[in-house]
């Protein structure tokens, strides 16, 4: 079975980011993978100082653990300053091509302005430089505030049907990829 860790990068309470990812995660469940979302928001994670052990912090093992056991990954930002997260990306540095080499990956972004690429062209770079395998299909929700309803359900039906493509192209790219059923 095709396993899969998501990964949100924000710590927002209500966080659109976090709306895509449980929606993403969804519909990548409806194919018959097994998904698990790390919430950095849980997470007591410390600055990435460029050690390989963070004793002190016992959650960078788990962190490093569950995508090491995991075929792919979802990955889902925010767009700050027309990049990808820091929390997201110090989540990234706290693990190596130990964890991250041959995993396949799904990218999203979320703007509160016009829908754009900056971000998922960024996390594109960061997961072709650790040897992780970038689906094709990726997601920019623009005006995320307008894009949700009330109950994290999407408004927009071509946005939904973006959603069941990433889903579709995330499940098969990774068993094709990975060899797994």
């Amino acid at each position: 079975m095709v396993k899969i860790v998501g990964i949100g990068g924000s710590l927002r309470s209500g966080s659109y980011s976090q709306m895509a990812l449980r929606l993403a995660a969804q519909r990548v469940e409806a194919l018959g993978a097994e998904v698990e979302i790390l919430d950095l928001r849980e997470m007591q994670l410390p600055f990435c100082t460029g050690g390989q052990e963070y004793p002190d912090y016992p959650d960078v093992q788990r962190l490093q653990d569950a995508v090491s056991s995991a075929d792919g990954l979802i990955l889902a930002t925010p767009e700050y300053h027309g990049s990808v997260s820091g929390v997201l990306k110090n989540a990234l540095d706290l693990m190596s091509f130990d964890q991250l080499s041959d995993k396949v990956v799904g990218l999203i972004s979320v703007l509160g302005g016009q829908s754009n690429s900056n971000a998922l062209n960024d996390l594109r770079v960061i997961m072709r430089w650790v040897h992780a395998w970038v689906i094709p299909e990726q997601i920019a929700v623009g005006q995320a505030w307008n894009a949700f309803n009330s109950e994290g359900k999407l408004l927009d039906d071509k946005l939904s049907q973006r959603f069941d493509q990433f889903a579709q192209s995330l499940v098969d790219n990774t068993r094709k990829l990975r060899g797994v059923n």
